[in-house]
C-alpha cells in the first residue's frame, strides 16, 4: 500500500480515498479521519500563531460512507483577545454526520509559583524501539507504531508511540495540531479494548492540549477505562518526544459483536 492521502481536495470538497476506511465496516470512514478533517478545517480557517488549540471536541453521531463527498462548514463563535471559539460541521453527501467545537487560547506566560504536575513518563525513544513486524499494527500501513509496554486488550499498563505515514489531505503536509487530531481517535481502542476484543465504539473524542507537539511521534498512555450499562469512558495521556502535551478522552457504546484483538498489538 503506497502512502496515498486519506482525502483528495477539489476546492472546499474533500473526497475520501480507499485508505480512509474504518475497522468496523470497509465501506465507512475511520473515526480518525473525521476528527482529523474537522481539526484541519478549523485550523486552516481560524487559527493564528498567538493561539493554542487547547480543546477540540468532536461528536460523531452518524457513520459516513467512503463513497460520498465531504464538506466541512465552520463558524467563528467568539473572537476575543484571549479566547477564540470555533464550531464546525462535517457533511457526507450533504448529510450532517459529525460536529466539532474548538477552543483556542492566547499564549501568554505562566504565573509565578509552582504547581504540582505528574512526572514525565520514562520510556525509550521511538528510534530506540524496533519496528513491529506484524502488519496489523497500524491497520496495515495506515499509520505506524512503536509499542512500549502492553498491547491492545492486555490487562495492565499500555503505552505506545504513534506516527502518521501519509497526508490527511493531498498536497497539505500535516501540521502539529492535525497530527494530534488524526491520531487522537486511537484513545478509544487503546483504552477500551479488553481480553475478549474491542467491544466498544466511540461516539466522540475530546483532545486537551497545553502545547502542540514538536515531533511527529505522539505517545499514548492508557490512564482510565470504566464502563457501566454498556457506556464506557476511556482516557489516554498524550506525549511527544520532549514530554507531556495533553490528553485524549472518549465516550463509547457497547457493540453487539466485539472486534477481535490483533495479537501483540
Amino acid at each position: 500500500m503506497t502512502n496515498i492521502p486519506f482525502f483528495t481536495r477539489d476546492g472546499e470538497t474533500f473526497h475520501p480515498t480507499e485508505v480512509a476506511s474504518g475497522p468496523w465496516d470497509p465501506k465507512s470512514l475511520h473515526g480518525r479521519v473525521i476528527v482529523g478533517l474537522l481539526g484541519f478545517a478549523i485550523e486552516e480557517r481560524h487559527s493564528g500563531p498567538d493561539f493554542v488549540p487547547a480543546r477540540l471536541t468532536v461528536d460523531m453521531f452518524r457513520l459516513p460512507t467512503i463513497d460520498k463527498p465531504i464538506n466541512v462548514t465552520t463558524k467563528l463563535v467568539r473572537d476575543g483577545m484571549r479566547i477564540r471559539v470555533v464550531e464546525a460541521e462535517f457533511f457526507s453527501g450533504g448529510v450532517s454526520m459529525a460536529r466539532a467545537s474548538c477552543q483556542m487560547l492566547r499564549r501568554t506566560q505562566n504565573p509565578d509559583g509552582n504547581v504540582w504536575s505528574p512526572p514525565n513518563w520514562d520510556v525509550p525513544k521511538p528510534s530506540d524501539i524496533p519496528k513491529p513486524t506484524d502488519p496489523r499494527l497500524g491497520m496495515n500501513g495506515k499509520w505506524t507504531t512503536r509499542p512500549i509496554v502492553g498491547h491492545m486488550g492486555s490487562l495492565g499498563p499500555r503505552r505506545l508511540w504513534m506516527s502518521e505515514v501519509r497526508e490527511l489531505v493531498a498536497g497539505m503536509p500535516m501540521t502539529p495540531f492535525v497530527h494530534v487530531a488524526v491520531g487522537a481517535d486511537f484513545a478509544s481502542p487503546f483504552a477500551n479494548a479488553g481480553d475478549k476484543g474491542l467491544g466498544y465504539i466511540n461516539s466522540d473524542v475530546t483532545i486537551y492540549l497545553h502545547r502542540l507537539p514538536v515531533t511527529n511521534w505522539i505517545g499514548f498512555e492508557v490512564v482510565n477505562h470504566h464502563a457501566t450499562d454498556g457506556v464506557a469512558i476511556g482516557e489516554c495521556w498524550l506525549y511527544d518526544e520532549q514530554g507531556p502535551i495533553g490528553t485524549a478522552t472518549v465516550a463509547a457504546l457497547a457493540q453487539r459483536k466485539p472486534m477481535a484483538n490483533p495479537s501483540k498489538r
